[in-house]
């Protein structure tokens, strides 16, 4: 009798064992699956195929009419030659500085100084939440009401003494005004996200700290800043696409005027497209602001992991 030897037998065949595998796993994630796919369905039709013809779009000249015909990179010229889209990029840049400044911290601190408190804590979250959930048509007639010449704001300016400011008509003050009243609508949602991660926080981390005599800004400095900067960042990135992207109160409000001192990029976009219907050049500006603010998230994820490291 001969006998076998393992030169006579090939490789284990591991190929059912990997079907099996993957047979119980698409059955066990199958109703995960199935109800993710609508969600993915609905991610991909109304934000990747508007990117895809975005980028299209932006080597044709758009005719409903007549057809569309390609135009190679002429949008792009049109785009770049116009002098307002310069006058639009200065007005972004700073709409989003002035967020930066006058906005980003505001939530921040309402969530240390919520955190804080003894009592009334639930009564505070929902008064500073209130302003997010007020429409926008009330918000900016609200406003409107505040910042015109005989609202409240000047009304008690004049009580002091001062003379009296022209919030909307004024070029210096018109920006200003519209990240204040967009920073007292918006920073609610911001603060009860800050407020989640700092109530995360180990509360023996700050009883070990007041045993060491550390007052509220040590604390402050030591525990709730560092253990937050993570969000922060995220936040960070998340509020600069958002103001980059900021058209509807400067429309809304005052149409990019005074003397277009509000015309941000965004609302050259809008305008481009839907009052003058240049849909290709509108295009072209939307793909140059799609490979801005992907190099501005690329850049800003590469400094907090150098960061972090």
């Amino acid at each position: 009798m001969e006998q076998s030897t393992p030169a006579m037998y090939g490789p284990p065949d591991t190929a059912p064992k990997q079907k099996s595998r993957l047979a119980r796993g698409t059955r066990k994630y199958f109703w995960g699956l199935l109800f993710l796919l609508p969600a993915v369905a609905i991610f991909i039709l109304f934000l990747w195929v508007p990117i895809v013809k975005g980028f299209v779009y932006s080597f044709y000249h758009i005719d409903f009419v007549k057809g569309d015909s390609f135009v190679g990179f002429d949008n792009y010229k049109t785009a770049l030659s116009d002098g307002d889209v310069w006058i639009a990029v200065k007005n972004t840049l700073y709409y989003m500085f002035l967020a930066l400044v006058i906005g980003f911290w505001v939530p921040i601190m309402f969530a240390i100084a919520i955190s804080e408190l003894r009592r009334f804590q639930g009564f505070v979250r929902v008064a500073a939440y209130l302003p997010n959930v007020l429409p926008l048509v009330v918000l900016y007639g609200l406003w409107r009401w505040f910042y015109d010449s005989v609202g409240p704001i000047n009304f008690a300016i004049t009580k002091l003494g001062l003379e009296p400011v022209a919030f909307m008509t004024n070029t210096k003050w018109s920006m200003i005004s519209l990240v204040i009243m967009e920073t007292w609508q918006s920073f609610g949602s911001a603060m009860l996200i800050y407020l989640a991660a700092v109530l995360s926080i180990p509360r023996d981390w700050y009883e070990a700290a007041e045993i060491d005599g550390a007052g509220v800004w040590n604390r402050i400095r030591y525990i709730t800043l560092p253990s937050i900067s993570k969000l922060v960042g995220l936040l960070l990135i998340l509020q600069i696409i958002a103001t980059s992207q900021g058209y509807q109160s400067q429309y809304a409000m005052l149409d990019g005027g005074p003397n277009k001192a509000t015309l941000t990029f965004s609302l050259h976009i809008v305008k481009n497209a839907f009052t003058q219907l240049n849909y290709g050049v509108a295009s072209a500006l939307g793909v140059l602001m799609f490979i801005a603010l992907g190099a501005i998230g690329i850049l800003q994820y590469r400094l907090q992991r150098k960061g972090e490291n």
